[in-house]
Order: structure tokens, then C-alpha cells, then sequence
């Protein structure tokens, strides 16, 4: 009877968190519902294109995850920067957000403005928010970053009219800028281009675009 009342205590025990041995079982943190992948009417995860086309016709999302998904969606190299449609929708859910958010939020969505512009050759505009967003957070990489690629394209221009003294400026501008984000992600193989890759690049950019 002992050993029966001892196996019964045992599996209560274990049915109620907590071993035979009287320590409680570790329990894992849950995922919080934002860290969650949303699920689609397919059962899937949606994706960054359809989350976007959500957040332009549905209810208003925190500015915190239009600066995620903006951030994921412009990441160099990603399709969705060549698709003009998906650029312009962007921007729409970023002009949305940006008024009234969190200031260590507002410089993210104003460096997704700023990069946007970039892509669509709206330069001014361009330098202006990203000037803006250096000025709330001036330790993002990828703000110095896009503005060394402005400064190039600054400095080529120049070159093009003849004013090699002025393109020598921007061409140290873009040195400039680039060394601080090195130094700010010193692991990014993105920052650790020379000027003259980042002059190659955004000379067969030019190129490009006059085809």
C-alpha cells in the first residue's frame, strides 16, 4: 500500500509541473503574439509583400513594425527595391507612421524614407530626411551609409560639369561617411567597400538609368 500511495504521489507530481524529486521543471518563456510569424488564410507566414498591402488597407500597425518591415524590405539587394509599385506603397506606409512616433523610431522610418528617395533619384529629398535622421540617432550605419552613396553621386556630378575641386569635396564627404559606418558595424561586408566600389557602383547605376 506504501509503494502504491508513493507512485500515485510521484505521478501527481509530474502531472502538476515537478518531478519525484521535488524541483520544479524548467518552463520556457512563451513567444510573445508580435514575435510570431502572422498566419495567412493558407496556414503560412505572411509574406513582406502581402504584410505591406495589410498595413496599407487594414487597421494601423505600431510605427515599431512599419519600421521592421521597412527595414527587411529595403535591405540591399532585396527585389522588393526594384519594384516601383511596392517602393510607392512603402513610402505611403511610411509617410503614415512617421508623425508622432517614438524618436528612436521616427530616425528608422526617416532612413527608409530617405533610402526610398534615393532608389527613385529624388536625391534632395533624399538627403534631407536622411540628414534628419542622422541628426535623432547619429550612430546608424546604414544613415551614413546612403549618405556616402549621395555624396558620390554629388561628387560624380560635379566630375561631369568639370568642377573637380567640388567633386574632390563630396568624394571626401563619402570617404568620411563611410568610415563611420565601419566603425559603427565593423562586421557589415555592406560598409566595408572602398570609395572606389562605391564609386563603380553608382557610376553603372547612372549608366542604367540612361539606357
Amino acid at each position: 500500500m506504501v509503494k502504491l500511495a508513493g507512485c500515485l504521489l510521484c505521478l501527481a507530481l509530474v502531472l502538476t509541473g515537478a518531478g519525484c524529486g521535488g524541483k520544479h521543471a524548467a518552463s520556457k518563456t512563451p513567444q510573445t503574439a508580435s514575435s510570431l510569424p502572422l498566419p495567412s488564410s493558407t496556414g503560412r507566414p505572411h509574406s513582406d509583400e502581402e504584410l505591406l498591402d495589410e498595413a496599407i488597407r487594414g487597421p494601423r500597425i505600431l510605427p515599431a513594425e512599419v519600421a521592421d518591415l521597412s527595414d527587411r524590405m529595403l535591405t540591399e539587394g532585396n527585389p522588393a527595391l526594384q519594384n516601383e509599385k511596392t517602393v510607392a506603397r512603402l513610402d505611403i506606409l511610411l509617410n503614415k507612421n512617421i508623425s508622432g512616433a517614438p524618436k528612436e523610431i521616427r530616425h528608422r522610418l526617416l532612413r527608409n524614407l530617405g533610402i526610398i528617395h534615393y532608389q527613385q533619384k529624388k536625391y534632395s529629398l533624399a538627403r534631407q530626411e536622411l540628414q534628419q535622421a542622422n541628426e535623432l540617432y547619429p550612430r546608424d550605419a546604414r544613415t551614413h551609409y546612403y549618405l556616402a552613396r549621395l555624396a558620390v553621386q554629388n561628387g560624380n556630378i560635379y566630375q561631369s560639369q568639370g568642377l573637380s575641386k567640388k567633386a574632390k569635396g563630396q568624394y571626401n564627404l563619402a570617404a568620411n561617411e563611410l568610415e563611420v559606418a565601419r566603425n559603427l558595424e565593423p562586421s557589415n561586408p555592406l560598409y566595408r567597400q572602398d570609395l572606389k566600389q562605391v564609386l563603380q557602383k553608382e557610376r553603372t547605376i547612372s549608366s542604367d538609368s540612361k539606357k
